[in-house]
């Protein structure tokens, strides 16, 4: 089993991890539109911990963003990079997960972080990170509101209601099918709030989930199993 390295100067602890954000909080952009919705490619990202042997596999699925196929997919398996810090999770993940981008022959496209992008205590969740490192659009979708607030939206697939932290949006509350929970959306980088959604609501056709999520979540606990293993 081959484990990720840690970049050189990778943080270890909170004060140097939240200088890091600071600073590439500065590079963020958030004045483009994005990628047409439905057109080139989507990446879908996610991750599977197992505290106890300190590993984390992560999991990157490339899809068609019109059809939704498969493409490629790639994994990788490193060792938890960070202590568990509110606010500075991506610290533990990104690591392993740029390996498994390093690793994919296809163009990424768009990224899709099971999480957060602005909606974020510090306005710079895993999407807003693995967007500015990697210089792609990316978002977030996540599967609960973290603690910002917002009114249900309409029960139709694509009902809408801002997330806000104080007088300020910081994502949607989307949703994805009709009668079922939302989803959360907000923007990572490189894209704005309204394309973000369409990408979501085009990635759920049939899930409140988006299939970049599905596919990716599937196959990052796959890979884990495979690497526990083999140890």
């Amino acid at each position: 089993m081959m484990i990720t390295d840690l970049p050189e100067g990778w943080p270890t602890d909170e004060t140097a991890a939240r200088a890091v954000q600071g600073e590439l909080r500065a590079r963020l952009v958030l004045d483009e539109p994005g990628p047409v919705p439905g057109t080139g490619h989507v990446t879908g990202l996610d991750v599977a911990y197992d505290d106890e042997r300190d590993l984390v596999a992560a999991a990157a699925v490339v899809l068609d963003a019109r059809t939704l196929d498969v493409v490629e997919e790639a994994t990788a398996v490193g060792r938890v990079s960070f202590p568990y810090v509110p606010g500075l999770l991506a610290f533990r993940e990104i690591p392993t997960v740029l390996a498994a981008l390093a690793s994919l022959s296809s163009d990424p496209g768009s990224l899709v972080c099971d999480g957060y992008g602005l909606a974020h205590p510090r306005r710079f969740g895993l999407a807003s990170h693995l967007g500015v490192l990697t210089g792609r659009p990316s978002i977030g979708v996540a599967k609960n509101p973290f603690t910002f607030a917002y009114d249900q939206p309409g029960p139709d697939r694509g009902d809408f209601s801002p997330l806000m932290a104080g007088e300020e949006e910081v994502g949607r509350a989307l949703r994805t099918q009709a009668g079922v929970k939302p989803v959360f959306v907000s923007v990572g980088h490189r894209v704005s709030l309204g394309n973000a959604c369409a990408h979501a609501l085009l990635l759920a056709p049939r899930y409140r989930i988006p299939e970049s999520t599905r596919h990716a979540d599937s196959l990052c606990r796959r890979a884990l199993r495979d690497a526990l293993r083999a140890e």
